[in-house]
């Protein structure tokens, strides 16, 4: 393959010949190259929608320009239609989706991480929920429930993604780039990705889509619409993604902005705040073994574990067809720790926000946009009402 490559230094990307334009535009932000991006673009190309239906574009982040053979930018030319380098140092996915986006040429935006391999009906799903509902701008899918990273917690955090979006199936308040499309005008209508806030993978994917609702355009969680995540989880990166890449930036983000449009979203449900506190209540009674010198305490500690996994019962029941019995059991105290997590980095962000207000971009930067004068990357559109209907889509 002979693929369009990009220069990063152009303010806009060339779209090429709009009249032959596919219908989807599948845009993979890639770093690093090996085994998992082939994999993953292995997968995109053994899709069953007709390939002059989609093209793939792939935007290489801190691209050294090193011309071995797993590096990301080679790996890319061999295989996608259109490849954007952006040399220098890694800007994170949120520049790097917005980069990929003025390239593609497609009414519909598939963005899909280079770590996900996608189904066989994948893209053909995506396709015919857009035809089957005009009214839809966003649809986004789930893990399955077959990961193959080894490990405890790799198995443990990729079922607990699958589970949490195919019990959440419907109406959605946020989006997911992990496998998740939208159509590409509404995309740009509400600027796209936020580059300033979100300058490293943290919630610039929940951001979008609770933009987008706030703008009056409809996203839709379709569980049916899977990938496999070929992700690796250690303990440690999976405890700082909660609080550090999630739960902080969510919690400042919910501060500033307020409630979801349409009432609660993904991992903030009441089952979940009521699982927060029984971990919470868990964990810290347990120093009164030492000062009540009794057992009661851990009496009611066992109790709170108890019922948090009552209230889990259906993960575990997954857990337990898909993992087998030892992963269930040792998953137990990964979900007290998640649990645990999510309500210290929810405290760690009111703290944060009380203190220092909501993140901004520089004061230069806001300075020029009071005076009207264009930057670049551009600040993050928020329109306070959609026009979707007005243009006609």
């Amino acid at each position: 393959m002979n693929p369009q490559l990009v220069d990063s230094s152009s303010r806009t990307a060339p779209r090429g010949d709009t009249a032959t334009a596919p219908r989807l535009s599948v845009i993979m932000p890639a770093h690093r190259g090996g085994p998992d991006l082939r994999a993953a673009i292995s997968s995109l190309l053994a899709s069953s929608l007709d390939r002059r239906s989609w093209e793939l574009v792939v935007a290489v982040d801190g691209d050294s320009m090193q011309m071995n053979l797993e590096h990301a930018a080679v790996i890319a030319m061999e295989y996608a239609d259109v490849v954007v380098r952006l040399p220098g140092k890694p800007r994170g996915p949120s520049y790097v989706r917005n980069r990929a986006s003025e390239a593609a040429r497609g009414d519909i935006l598939v963005f899909v991480d280079s770590d996900v391999c996608v189904h066989e009906d994948t893209l053909a799903r995506f396709l015919d929920r857009f035809d089957a509902e005009p009214d839809v701008i966003a649809v986004f899918g789930a893990y399955d429930d077959k990961p193959s990273a080894k490990g405890l917690v790799s198995k443990y955090r990729n079922l607990l993604h699958h589970y949490t979006h195919v019990t959440n199936h419907g109406a959605a308040e946020t989006f997911w780039a992990g496998c998740g499309a939208i159509r590409a005008e509404a995309f740009h209508h509400v600027g796209g990705y936020d580059e300033w806030h979100f300058s490293s993978p943290q919630i610039e994917d929940i951001e979008l889509g609770r933009r987008l609702r706030r703008s009056g355009y409809r996203i839709e969680l379709d569980a049916s619409i899977q990938a496999c995540h070929l992700k690796v989880w250690t303990f440690g990166s999976a405890l700082m993604t909660d609080l550090k890449s999630r739960g902080v930036p969510w919690t400042r983000l919910i501060l500033h902005e307020g409630p979801s449009p349409g009432g609660s979203a993904l991992n903030i449900s009441v089952r979940n705040r009521i699982c927060v506190a029984l971990a919470a209540v868990a964990f810290g009674i347990l120093p009164g073994l030492l000062v009540f010198r009794a057992q009661w305490p851990l009496t009611v500690s066992a109790v709170c574990v108890l019922a948090i996994c009552l209230l889990n019962f259906g993960f575990f029941s997954l857990l337990l067809r898909s993992a087998g019995v030892i992963v269930a059991v040792a998953s137990i105290p990964l979900l007290i720790m998640f649990y645990l997590a999510s309500g210290l980095s929810a405290v760690s962000g009111w703290l944060a926000y009380s203190l220092v207000g909501a993140p901004l971009p520089p004061a230069d930067v806001l300075a020029f946009e009071e005076l009207g004068v264009e930057t670049w990357p551009p600040i993050p559109k928020r329109p306070k009402e959609s026009v979707w209907y007005e243009h006609g889509l």
